[in-house]
């Protein structure tokens, strides 16, 4: 009965401890051997197109949607917006780009009547408070407090 013990450290430097993974690479190479196959080693090359870059402008649509959301615009915008993606994922570079031009101009639209509804809401809503005070002060003076 002989005791042949192997020690396969050679990918480790000295001092460091060994990691899971090169242990257990090891042991693969110490139990199975050698790969066996003298066959070729196939590589797969994928080339990947660098397109113009189409921007889908989601992120704009969402915010609209969320906050500027007068008459839905900015939720139709958001809904270009998905499309342009779609389009985009699928490679039709000229969906993508037509979708995304509505969607931008769809965003611009939903920000300048939010802005615009927006502060005339608080102008509306200042000078309504302005005069309201206005008018108790008079009615004050008018009745003597009472």
């Amino acid at each position: 009965m002989s005791h042949n013990s192997q020690h396969f450290f050679l990918g480790a430097p000295h001092g460091v401890p060994p990691t899971y993974e090169m242990l257990k690479e090891e042991h693969e190479v110490a139990v199975l051997g050698a790969p066996q196959s003298s066959a070729p080693v196939t590589t797969t090359v994928i080339n990947i197109r660098s397109e113009t870059a189409v921007p889908d402008h989601i992120v704009w649509s969402l915010f609209n949607t969320i906050f500027m959301n007068w008459c839905c615009l900015g939720f139709v915008a958001f809904a270009y917006s998905v499309k342009s993606r779609d389009r985009k994922m699928v490679g039709d570079t000229t969906g993508a780009q037509t979708y995304a031009s509505t969607a931008k101009c769809l965003n611009i639209w939903a920000l300048v009547l939010g802005l615009l509804l927006t502060i005339t809401f608080i102008i509306v809503l200042a000078t309504g408070s302005l005069m309201i005070s206005q008018t108790i002060s008079e009615m004050i003076k008018y009745y003597g407090g009472y």
